[in-house]
């Protein structure tokens, strides 16, 4: 037994960092700058396609948390405010929360779907379905 765990703590010593690391979903942070009185989210198609889910699903959820009118160009995001990427930041990170991590087991293979006019958030990995708010 002892070769045993002596075996496994040597193994263990020879992993990658990458392999030890507990999360594989992690959101970019933002890149972009302010213009007059506009910020421009230039890796929002990046986010978004982490994220898996429709760029004008993430856009409504950002326009309303933000209070702001915006915009999807074909390179990046427009807001009509300025706004700072700490707080976009902040609210891509609660999105995820509410629309991408299962609540179950916390993993990001999940997908929303519509039944008898109610949204679900049902999760590949672990088979948990909960509601949502649209």
């Amino acid at each position: 037994m002892d070769t045993y765990k002596k075996m496994l703590e040597q193994g263990v010593k020879q992993l990658p960092e990458s392999t030890k690391k507990k999360s594989r979903f992690e959101i970019p942070k933002v890149l972009g700058h302010i213009q007059g009185n506009k910020t421009i989210i230039s890796n929002f198609n990046q986010i978004v396609s982490i994220l898996h889910r429709s760029p004008n699903h993430v856009l409504k959820y950002l326009l309303k948390e933000l209070a702001t009118p915006g915009e999807i160009k074909p390179k990046s995001l427009i807001l009509g405010a300025k706004v700072s990427a700490s707080i976009v930041n902040s609210k891509i990170r609660d999105y995820a929360n509410k629309y991408v991590l299962c609540k179950e087991c916390g993993k990001p293979d999940t997908e929303l779907t519509i039944e008898k006019g109610i949204s679900y958030l049902r999760c590949k990995a672990c088979g948990a379905r909960y509601p949502i708010q649209k």
